[in-house]
């Protein structure tokens, strides 16, 4: 890939906007700018990160390299906002089943309902994250934000899961265990192919959640 500085998380778990080098703020600009990301982010779900290179990006954006550079800090702040993308894409498909009022009732149904949709999601969108995750492993100096961005993706979503009446604290650990424990299937199920262990070990999950969810306070 080529080298190129990145920028630091925003606030709100996105990736910042305080280190571009040159100013796309106008709403022509910013415009633009979400326009060339849209069409990395699809080649990057259709091809993946191997080989991936601002030169790379640019054909799939139908432009040039240094136009690339007007827009954003180079080929690893492109790559972190593609891959951002890529999750809210997860997330949305994820929170279309789940919504609360015409989704399923119970904390265990909506991870439920959430796991059919990561396990029967398109094959190169689950790749690609996987792979994300697999890069900030490799080189966590360059790419640690791919996997430290994803927990602040997908924890408001399985917080939202929770009961209303939990407490923050009661909410967060629930959500983090189910992060931690989904994540770990997903990359089974990538490296092992383990199906069946891997729904096993789901339907344990699952009797753990409508047990937490039965205790009182």
């Amino acid at each position: 890939m080529d080298r190129a500085d990145t920028n630091t998380s925003g606030g709100d778990g996105s990736p910042g906007r305080a280190s571009y080098r040159r100013s796309t703020g106008s709403p022509r600009g910013e415009a633009r700018r979400r326009e060339l990301l849209d069409r990395v982010t699809d080649d990057l779900a259709v091809n993946g990160l191997v080989d991936f290179s601002l030169r790379r990006a640019a054909r799939a954006a139908g432009t040039t390299h240094k136009v690339l550079l007007y827009y954003f800090d180079g080929a690893d702040d492109l790559l972190r906002r593609a891959v951002f993308n890529l999750r809210e894409r997860r997330i949305g498909n994820a929170l279309a089943v789940t919504a609360k009022g015409t989704g399923p009732e119970t904390l265990a149904a909506r991870v439920r309902a959430a796991w059919q949709v990561l396990r029967d999601e398109e094959p190169g969108l689950r790749r690609v994250l996987d792979q994300a995750v697999g890069l900030a492993m490799y080189d966590s100096g360059r790419y640690a934000d791919l996997a430290r961005e994803a927990s602040h993706q997908y924890l408001p979503t399985l917080l939202s899961f929770c009961p209303d009446h939990w407490s923050d604290r009661r909410k967060l650990e629930v959500a983090e265990m189910v992060l931690a424990t989904l994540r770990g299937f997903l990359m089974d199920r990538l490296t092992s192919g383990d199906t069946e262990g891997i729904a096993a070990g789901f339907e344990a999950l699952v009797r753990a959640l409508a047990r937490e969810e039965a205790a009182e306070e």
